[in-house]
């Protein structure tokens, strides 16, 4: 059976940016990570534990939907971003691109709304679904082949919620979960509920007349101090479950069935990417767990690998010897607009040589010149397939 992870981007990023110390992780021009890497290392762990066929991610645009226009105060007790959190969905988006993983956001909408769609179509074609949220709204969506990946700490500890644990813990089916909602309220959304009712009370009521739409229906026979709150607040239960019923039939640019996953990646951008967040330990995990190793550094034929010391025209004398076609150049050190270094080079030919470059030596300006126009030259005539390791 196919199956298909879709992933709340925005709520999992913010959990991920109070979940990780955000002066632990930046890069060396300045860019906070923090978000980016929490969201990067729980998707790498969903991608090989869960191993989905398809994969899609979905984000807000902005505050401004339609629940906002119906209640103006909806979510209105939310405080601004951080600062350092800005800049990182973006960063985000770039890493899902790089692996191949559909992005969505729909004006006016949630993401929450562009899940439920997805989930509705995947429904329809026989997929099972997985949803990774931490956003309660979408426990309406848990059904037998529908499951809710709910981060209890931080993004790494996944509750697995089912048919079952939605009941356990809420004493309602997921498809009461709303309802449920619209009688507690909902802080996080800045909805408020029925006052002195909380999941209990709303649960047996639920239970007991079978739908909120049932209650409502006779709500002037609901008795006690209980009722008596009810029916004050009715308008305001009435209006929760207006906002909270999560939109299905969104028109979005790819269906569920367009979403399919494969690792059979465009390396070059993961390369990229991950070098510029500097995330050089989880392009290992992902490569080690997914897809086998990366390839420039899995096992193969024999490699005659050589220690030389640049000095002079030492670079250029081994390529004149060994290189015959395309060139595979790594450079360590620290890439940045100021402050760069090289504190080594990597060259491999594809006959089965390489060499270790050591830049040490490297001391004379004139020296140093004609290594950067090596580089160029080589970048120039597509002599080389490059990328950066860089070290803090």
């Amino acid at each position: 059976m196919d199956r298909l992870l879709l992933i709340d981007g925005h709520s999992v990023a913010y959990r991920a940016f109070f979940a990780l110390p955000v002066e632990n992780f930046s890069t060396t021009t300045g860019q906070h990570t923090n978000a980016v890497f929490g969201f990067t290392s729980m998707l790498i762990n969903v991608l090989r534990d869960e191993k989905p066929t398809h994969v899609g991610v979905a984000f807000d645009v902005s505050r401004q939907t339609f629940r906002s226009e119906e209640y103006s105060e909806y979510k209105g007790n939310r405080s601004k971003s951080p600062e350092e959190f800005k800049g990182q969905i973006p960063l985000i988006k770039d890493v899902c691109e790089a692996l191949g993983i559909t992005t969505f956001e729909k004006p006016g909408f949630e993401a929450d709304d562009i899940i439920g769609t997805l989930t509705t179509q995947a429904a329809a074609a026989g997929m099972e679904v997985l949803i990774c949220s931490g956003d309660r709204d979408s426990f309406q969506l848990v059904t037998p082949s529908t499951t809710i990946l709910y981060p209890r700490k931080g993004v790494s500890d996944l509750a697995r919620m089912t048919p079952a644990a939605v009941e356990e813990k809420y004493g309602v089916v997921p498809a009461q979960y709303p309802e449920l909602a619209a009688l507690v309220g909902e802080t996080s959304d800045n909805l408020p509920g029925v006052p002195g009712v909380g999941p209990k009370t709303a649960a047996k009521w639920i239970n007991q007349y079978g739908s909120l739409e049932a209650l409502v229906a006779d709500v002037e026979n609901v008795p006690g101090k209980a009722g008596e709150s009810l029916r004050a607040h009715l308008d305001d239960v009435l209006r929760n479950r207006r906002i909270n019923a999560l939109v299905r039939d969104l028109e979005l640019d790819a269906t569920a069935t367009d979403l399919g996953f494969s690792t059979e990646w465009n390396r070059d951008a993961i390369h990229q990417v991950f070098d510029a967040l500097e995330f050089a330990a989880l392009r290992e995990r992902l490569f080690d767990y997914l897809g086998g190793g990366d390839e420039s550094t899995s096992a193969g034929s024999a490699v005659e690998v050589t220690l030389v010391r640049p000095i002079g025209s030492a670079v250029a004398e081994w390529l004149a010897e060994h290189a015959v076609d395309t060139v595979g150049l790594e450079v360590a050190g620290v890439l940045r607009p100021v402050g760069a270094r090289a504190d080594g080079l990597a060259i491999a030919t594809a006959d089965g040589h390489a060499a270790w470059f050591d830049t040490s030596a490297l001391t004379q300006p004139q020296t140093r010149l004609s290594l950067s126009g090596l580089l160029t030259h080589l970048a120039a005539r597509s002599y080389m397939t490059a990328r950066a390791k860089h070290t803090r």
